[in-house]
């Protein structure tokens, strides 16, 4: 099916949702948990019909698009807003990662297999629960962590040597994968954020005029 710009948009910000949530663990140890949660969800909806169906909705997005508009210039000169440069590290690193991980059947296959194994953990537990949490931290250690060049994650020793924020981050970096997946799915390139940037950014700026207006 084609897609357009709005639904390689939604992946995008899908992508720098997650990049913004382990920067924010990283360094203050807290997060929006509604966030949060769609990041967590999106890593089981691999079968929709559309592309925002990953995240439940674009309106479950706001501070990916956000992210994602502060991370391309476009509110430079109105809200003195600064990029920053570690989430856009973050944002490539899954980019760099998802395109080895394409080329490596077997691995794709484990990951399939362990999400399957969280999505049945999932039926006694809330999708945010530690347990599948940590199920998703461990699966993204033995498959995504072993490729290279791996994320290195900065920020207070005392949250990401935390078992729990650890995890966290590693569940969030999956679910920035998964992103990734679905921006290539969706027709998009790395080139497109530098030729499209000013059409990226109005979308996201539309989809965030949407969500206002509801």
């Amino acid at each position: 099916m084609p897609y357009s710009l709005t639904d390689r948009t939604i992946a995008i910000a899908g992508i720098y949702q997650a990049a913004f949530l382990v920067q924010k663990i990283a360094n203050t140890g807290s997060i929006d948990e509604n966030s949060f949660e769609t990041c967590i969800k999106s890593i089981f909806h691999i079968d929709v019909d559309k592309p925002e169906d990953v995240f439940e909705g674009a309106d479950n997005l706001e501070s990916g698009l956000n992210t994602l508009i502060d991370q391309l210039g476009g509110n430079i000169g109105k809200n003195n807003a600064q990029q920053n440069m570690q989430i856009t590290k973050y944002a490539i690193g899954v980019m760099v990662l998802e395109k080895k991980l394409s080329k490596n059947q077997g691995m794709l296959n484990e990951i399939s297999t362990g999400i399957e194994r969280a999505k049945i953990q999932s039926e006694h537990f809330e999708i945010t629960h530690e347990n599948i949490i940590a199920s998703l931290a461990d699966l993204y250690t033995k498959t995504i962590s072993t490729l290279r060049p791996r994320i290195m994650v900065q920020g207070e020793h005392a949250y990401i040597s935390n078992p729990n924020q650890a995890n966290k981050i590693r569940a969030l970096l999956l679910a920035a994968i998964r992103a990734v997946v679905l921006w290539r799915q969706c027709g998009g390139t790395r080139w497109q954020l530098i030729l499209q940037r000013k059409k990226i950014i109005n979308k996201a700026n539309e989809l965030l005029g949407n969500i206002s207006n509801k």
